[in-house]
């Protein structure tokens, strides 16, 4: 299965940022934020601020709140989004979408491939083969009806269930803007996915792709530990018929262990940057980190706009920040 993503040139691209609001920003987070706002910038685009808040035990308005005051500190404005905007094409906060993805959820179970899942995460775990030891859960089609497509949608059980998405056997290919030609397998990559939880919460997979159609995505940025993800999204896209946007997978941000940067490290976190750095002082550690500048320097946002490219990007999954501690 060979699922093209938008690569027309548009008259004006539109990118995203949609952080989760479950702490302070790091150094990683604004990273991508920074080079999805150059990217749409350089090109005179718009781009839109979405709030990622499906978990509501972590999730705080607070927290999104913050994370709008440390954005506009750095100098990045978005046209569109925000905690309170409601358009247009709000909300902007996915608790506040749970309609809208129901009417999508309905329309994926009229496809006939859906069906309950009643299994737990130990069932699951119980599956997996001593290789599968990358964190990745491989769903082995437990409740998974016999034949697909079924002739409807079925009954819905009154036992607490998810509800999965069966994926065929077939390869989807897609090109990214940073690795280039990437090919997975869903049936042997994840297996069939969820769209919605047995408490109720959204999946990611199905919220990310409603919205970014929705909202008019055209390029999405991202950290590369998403970059596995892809393939669920243009798989759902195309059954949703839906056109898919661009990607760009960024290298993630690590500390000098190699471990990748969480809310956390509260050494690189928006509140102590804000401390020790002015704005320009973290933009110039952003833009030296992305090749931007052959070497640290301050620098604002509308210096690194006129000579942004993608070509300057580290192509690496993952590296080491310059700040000291």
């Amino acid at each position: 299965m060979d699922t093209s993503t938008n690569t027309d040139n548009q008259t004006v691209p539109v990118g995203r940022f949609a952080p989760s609001p479950t702490g302070r920003m790091h150094l990683g987070n604004i990273f991508t934020a920074v080079l999805s706002w150059l990217s749409v910038r350089s090109r005179g685009g718009r781009w839109i601020l979405r709030i990622e808040d499906l978990d509501p035990q972590r999730s705080k308005y607070e927290y999104a709140r913050q994370l709008e005051d440390d954005l506009l500190w750095l100098g990045l404005t978005w046209d569109e989004g925000g905690v309170d905007d409601i358009g247009p094409h709000g909300p902007y906060r996915q608790s506040l979408r749970g309609e809208i993805y129901n009417q999508y959820l309905s329309r994926l179970k009229s496809t006939g491939l859906t069906y309950p899942c009643f299994c737990t995460r130990a069932d699951i775990m119980a599956t997996q083969a001593p290789h599968q030891s990358d964190g990745r859960i491989i769903y082995k089609g437990t409740c998974r009806p016999k034949d697909f497509p079924l002739s409807g949608s079925l009954t819905a059980p009154t036992q607490r269930h998810a509800t999965r998405l069966f994926v065929p056997d077939k390869d989807i290919e897609f090109n990214d803007g940073i690795f280039g030609k990437q090919t997975s397998n869903l049936a042997t990559d994840c297996g069939d996915f969820v769209l919605q939880r047995a408490d109720g919460a959204w999946a990611y997979q199905l919220a990310v792709v409603v919205d970014d159609a929705l909202m008019g995505v055209t390029e999405v940025t991202r950290g590369s530990d998403l970059l596995l993800s892809t393939a669920q999204q243009l798989y759902l896209y195309n059954l949703l018929g839906f056109k898919a946007p661009s990607y760009v997978h960024l290298p993630l941000i690590c500390n000098e262990d190699m471990r990748r940067l969480s809310k956390r490290d509260q050494s690189l976190s928006m509140e102590a940057l804000r401390l020790r750095y002015s704005p320009d002082e973290v933009i110039g550690h952003i833009a030296a980190l992305a090749n931007l500048t052959p070497s640290y320097s301050p620098c604002s946002l509308n210096d690194l706009v006129r000579s942004f490219s993608w070509d300057k990007i580290p192509k690496t999954m993952s590296m080491v920040h310059r700040i000291s501690q």
